[in-house]
């Protein structure tokens, strides 16, 4: 694959990525514009019960763009609706003020104040505050943004505008004992352009997506077919490589992590691609029964990279030559390739990359993630403990590293190891990216070069 092949994987993966964001923020507000609203328009709440013993129930700290050059949508109309029914009959206020106003109207009251809801209708968290009788009934005040009261349920609508407010429940005769049961909804005209607005720029770029893609992953013609690893008589359909370098330096593997965040970088979105593609390549599986070949050549293309990067980092730290940057196949000390199948089994296309392989998540977990911590007392912190984790792959090759600075050697034997760990995870690799239908063998298979005469 050309560099330019791969560039435009690279911005089409992106775009893709993007795309989807998009469709799935723009399908969710069309599918909720159309599918949670009541008749009116409104997406409502649960009915809450809400109750206190004391003369007023409230719902504060309600924050709109309330400082001095906070945005707000002045186009934009919203409108509350607040409904309220008394659960013993009595006649019920509701009503909507400003917080400062609430606040003076209820500081020496008997109130309670609401402070979180919950999912169900009885979820609902308040908090008592000690007082006396209010002076006046809340009809007789006229701060009252907009309110509501009588026999039943009543309901008040308001017009969303910026500003600390406060809604409040009482009985209508400012009496102790407040029940009722209530119901908030908003209206949110906005939402309908708003998911329009997503959906045409996402679909825009999922096609432009589209067609990187299709341009980066189409068959390969005469002359641009990728070399074959020496090792591709390997009986396993992936075959990895690796030759030790003689002379390696003591000390540069001590800074290969700063040396390799190039590589790190372009991986990122190499790797971005890769599970894009992949999910194209299942697709085609299942409609087809062959993995198509210009994705395969990709995909095969960035494990290569990959393998390359772990091995002059630490994967291995078995070369200090610096890896290329390149999807193709070239002389390197570390090789990866697998033989493109004439076609893969729909089925196992199903199950493979997560019922089957399970049991090599476990193991690969182990080698590559640490699926533990070593843990020490910290003396230094009063007895806590601090937690060290690291996969078996990157802890064996730092003790490499650390033989290697001491005695100016890299272990043979430590390296045949790693070998035989990596193989294994890009064996388990290839098969869960749907490039082969043989299954994993549970064995290491330890040295630079590939089994050719054992069977799988």
């Amino acid at each position: 694959m050309t560099a330019g092949k791969a560039i435009a994987a690279i911005i089409g993966s992106v775009l893709a990525l993007v795309a989807l964001g998009l469709l799935i923020g723009g399908g969710t507000l069309l599918w909720a514009h159309h599918s949670m609203r009541d008749a009116d328009g409104f997406f409502t709440s649960p009915s809450y019960r809400l109750e206190t013993e004391g003369y007023a129930i409230v719902a504060r700290d309600i924050d709109l763009a309330s400082h001095p050059g906070d945005w707000w949508p002045s186009d934009v109309a919203a409108t509350v609706r607040l409904s309220a029914r008394s659960s013993r009959g009595d006649d019920v206020f509701i009503g909507i003020a400003p917080e400062q106003d609430v606040d003076s109207y209820l500081s020496q009251v008997s109130h309670s104040v609401v402070r979180d809801f919950g999912e169900r209708w009885d979820d609902v968290r308040i908090t008592s505050r000690r007082g006396d009788a209010p002076q006046e009934t809340p009809e007789a005040l006229d701060f009252w943004t907009s309110y509501a009261q009588g026999v039943g349920e009543q309901t008040l609508t308001w017009q969303l505008a910026p500003g600390r407010w406060s809604v409040v429940v009482m009985n209508a005769s400012a009496e102790a004992g407040v029940e009722v049961s209530a119901v908030a909804g908003v209206r949110l005209p906005i939402l309908y352009p708003i998911s329009l607005g997503l959906l045409a720029p996402g679909i825009v770029l999922a096609a432009l997506a589209s067609l990187l893609l299709l341009a980066a992953t189409r068959s390969p013609v005469k002359g641009e077919m990728l070399e074959a690893a020496p090792a591709a008589t390997a009986t396993y359909p992936a075959s990895v490589t690796g030759s030790l370098d003689g002379a390696l330096s003591p000390v540069l593997w001590l800074v290969k992590w700063f040396l390799a965040i190039p590589h790190y970088i372009v991986l990122a979105f190499l790797w971005a691609a890769f599970c894009i593609l992949t999910f194209f390549a299942w697709i085609a599986i299942l409609v087809t029964g062959r993995y198509p070949r210009g994705i395969f050549d990709f995909n095969v293309g960035v494990m290569r990279w990959t393998w390359r990067v772990g091995f002059y980092a630490y994967s291995c730290l078995a070369t200090d030559r610096y890896p290329p940057f390149t999807l193709q196949d070239v002389e390197y000390p570390a090789r990866f390739n697998v033989a493109y199948p004439e076609s893969v089994s729909r089925g196992l296309a199903l199950v493979k990359w997560w019922l089957l392989a399970l049991p090599h998540y476990v193991i690969v977990g182990i080698f590559t993630s640490g699926m533990w911590t070593w843990a020490f007392n910290d003396t230094l912190g009063e007895g806590s403990l601090i937690e060290v984790g690291g996969g078996l792959i990157l802890i064996l090759s730092i003790v490499s590293g650390f033989v290697l600075l001491f005695t100016g050697r890299y272990p043979r034997g430590m390296f045949d190891f790693l070998i035989g760990l990596n193989r294994w995870v890009l064996r388990v690799a290839s098969y869960v990216a749907l490039m082969h239908d043989d299954y994993p063998p549970f064995r290491l298979d330890m040295g630079g070069e590939e089994p050719s005469s054992q069977k799988t």
